[in-house]
């Protein structure tokens, strides 16, 4: 018996009465039917604590690039300028997007496992292969931690978000953000591991084999946690999927303003822990920024799906960035450690929120849940190219003089153009829904 045919863990492929009126009034899932996911039980919940580790393992561990950058930049690569430096965090976000464009389509033909497994086996080896890297060599990181990591975050990262839809419908929306909240929480902890180990006396090379040693060890227990239901395979081929998308303005607005609002949204997250380091601010106090901001967006991501019950998914999406290219424009005004609290908290809740819906959002654009890792793979393979050139063209416009306000302006600037496009959409929604109905709620209570 191959693999492929152990087990067919795709989606049910019942359609939505109206997928405009779902986006409307938000009841954060699809109605459940006769054979419909089960919401609750013990093997769904297991999957979800699984796929939470893989987040905090996995994306929870790039989004904490900030730290490497930092120590790359003042310690361990100094004969490398930042821009040079940050691609290989950008790579690394880059392929983790990417590469869901091929692990989306292999999840919806039922290759859950083998995804989960080669990609933990990637993660882990790659760290294990940073900590053999010498000051100065800075090819060899990129090629482990930007390329190698990143490719296998990429495998599971969109399989592990699109799983729970399988054992949910309608807490759908709320268990997508817990599941996603693994990746603030990786951002709360490796930071403040990796800080302590890399400055301390550890050293690099027993430091990240610590913490590759840790890393290696959940994903071991979240292999073992993750199950599927038996669920037939759908019943089209991804370049169906890709011209049905590319005909519905509405997952296009959506894809297009995902990436432009992506260039910007990295910045403070790759940034933050050096701003406030080259501000002056105590290094032992900037060692904490980015697990400040992780922590404010884990509480983002746990009250995402909740919030969004009642303001409806899209509602909440564009006020998240809207506050979020605010944010990153007011680090202009970066000076102290009570501006690093505030915005470090204030931007790590509503990028946290941003992240938690971004999945649930596709999803409600969905007709037809068989096609949501396709689907997923797709909107992914174009924002991904947001984390690639993000950090890089921040660095250029940073500069050896480190003039802040420039990369702060373009970044938020560019965010908050990405955020007016998830604003067309909701005109649109607006305007179609006044042409079926007198009246459109904003959620559902």
């Amino acid at each position: 018996m191959s693999m492929k045919s152990t087990v067919h863990n795709t989606f049910t492929t019942n359609k939505k009465e109206d997928d405009l009126e779902e986006l409307e009034h938000m009841p954060a899932s699809n109605s459940q039917t006769e054979a419909g996911p089960p919401d609750g039980g013990f093997r769904a919940w297991r999957t979800v604590f699984g796929c939470f580790l893989m987040q905090f393992c996995g994306f929870g561990y790039v989004s904490s690039f900030g730290v490497y950058q930092d120590y790359y930049t003042r310690i361990y690569m100094t004969n490398h300028p930042p821009s040079t430096i940050s691609w290989i965090g950008a790579l690394a976000s880059f392929l983790t997007a990417n590469v869901a464009s091929i692990s989306g389509p292999l999840y919806d033909r039922g290759w859950f496992y083998e995804l989960m497994i080669v990609g933990s086996l990637l993660q882990s080896l790659s760290l294990f292969a940073l900590s053999l890297t010498k000051p100065g060599q800075f090819y060899l990181a990129f090629m482990v931690q930007g390329v190698v990591s990143g490719f296998g975050t990429g495998l599971i990262y969109a399989p592990c978000v699109a799983v729970v839809s399988q054992h949910f419908s309608r807490k759908r929306t709320l268990v997508m953000s817990l599941v996603t909240s693994g990746i603030p929480l990786g951002g709360i902890i490796h930071p403040i591991m990796l800080n302590h180990l890399l400055n301390g006396t550890v050293g690099f090379e027993k430091g990240v084999r610590a913490s590759a040693g840790f890393v290696s060890a959940l994903l071991l227990i979240a292999c073992l946690s993750v199950r599927t239901r038996e669920l037939p395979a759908p019943t089209v081929g991804y370049t169906v999927v890709a011209r049905k998308c590319s005909r519905e303005v509405l997952f296009v607005l959506m894809t297009v303003g995902a990436t432009l609002f992506q260039i910007g949204f990295y910045f403070p997250m790759f940034y933050l822990q050096l701003d406030s380091t080259k501000h002056g601010i105590d290094v032992n106090f900037s060692f904490y920024s980015l697990s400040i901001l992780n922590a404010a967006s884990f509480i983002g991501r746990c009250t995402a799906g909740i919030i969004a019950t009642y303001a409806g998914v899209l509602n909440f999406t564009i006020v998240s960035t809207l506050a979020c290219s605010a944010i990153i424009i007011s680090m202009i005004a970066l000076r102290d450690v009570t501006s690093v609290v505030v915005l470090g908290l204030a931007y790590g809740y509503f990028s946290g929120v941003y992240i938690a819906l971004i999945v649930p959002l596709m999803t409600v654009l969905t007709p037809d849940l068989s096609e949501l890792g396709a689907r997923i793979g797709i909107c992914f393979t174009f924002t991904a190219f947001s984390a690639l050139l993000g950090g890089p063209i921040s660095g250029a416009l940073l500069g050896s003089q480190y003039k802040w306000w420039i990369a702060s302006l373009f970044n938020g600037l560019l965010s908050l153009v990405g955020s007016l496009i998830f604003v067309v959409m909701r005109l649109i929604i607006y305007r179609r829904g006044i042409n079926r109905s007198p009246s459109i709620a904003s959620g559902d209570r």
